[in-house]
């Protein structure tokens, strides 16, 4: 029997961390629980021996990906300072930070991630990530010190275009479709009811080669998106999907 402890301060990875385990090793015979204490939240699990090195890959994924996320975006917004801009405009510009070089990032991680019995993963973030967070560093320095040069929409959207065509292609090609609750993604995984921000974040996160994009008249979220994806975006002004599909 293979053992081991996850332990965090930060409540929201637990939570993430635990739940996406737990759907990752439906398939598995393991045990998994989650609990608190001493201000900390622990993740224990423990499998067969003879699962220890495919369960191992499955748990190391898990922390990698977090770290990505989760300890990225924290880093991003404690030391990024950009101008104003629209909402969807920011929101649309840090996605892109957070998703920029992330090969590189996975990289870093995997080559310091060693998971024996336990694993602090805030100190390991802190310790063992220098490399990673210096990297950070460097983009985050080169975005703030050019944020008044990126006050005018010409260079903001030309810096934030540099940034979406340089990320990994993750979808060949998605559809969206604008609804009267939302936008619909149509991709290997649907997203339904989104709005402008979540929008233009999935696509962003998703980076398709080709993006289909129907409306019924001509949409302000459209235009954005066609000014960071450029010819990648083909807006049509029908959103019948039976017409579409005929």
């Amino acid at each position: 029997m293979w053992e081991f402890c996850l332990t965090t301060a930060k409540i929201d990875v637990a939570k993430s961390l635990f739940m996406d385990i737990k759907k990752d090793l439906n398939d598995y015979k393991t045990v998994l629980t989650c609990y608190e204490k001493y201000g900390a939240f622990n993740i224990m699990f423990a499998c067969p021996s003879e699962e220890e090195t495919l369960l191992k890959n499955i748990l190391e994924n898990n922390i990698i990906k977090m770290i990505c996320s989760f300890y990225k975006d924290g880093y991003l917004k404690e030391n990024l300072n950009l101008p104003t801009h629209e909402k969807i405009g920011l929101t649309a510009f840090k996605k892109a930070l957070l998703n920029f070089d992330r090969e590189t990032d996975l990289f870093i991680i995997s080559k310091n991630l060693e998971l024996k019995n336990t694993l602090n993963l805030d100190s390991f973030y802190e310790f063992k990530l220098k490399a990673l967070r210096e990297k950070w560093s460097e983009l985050v320095a080169l975005a703030n010190e050019n944020s008044e040069y990126l006050v005018g929409d010409e260079a903001f959207f030309d810096l934030l275009r540099f940034l979406v065509d340089n990320l990994e292609i993750r979808e060949n090609e998605i559809s969206v479709f604008e609804k009267e609750n939302g936008y619909q993604i149509i991709a290997d995984e649907c997203f339904d009811s989104l709005n402008n921000e979540a929008l233009v974040s999935t696509l962003i996160e998703l980076s398709p080669k080709k993006i289909n994009f129907y409306c019924d008249k001509e949409d302000a979220v459209a235009n954005f998106l066609s000014k960071i994806f450029a010819e990648r975006i083909k807006v049509s002004y029908s959103r019948s999907m039976e017409k579409i599909f005929s």
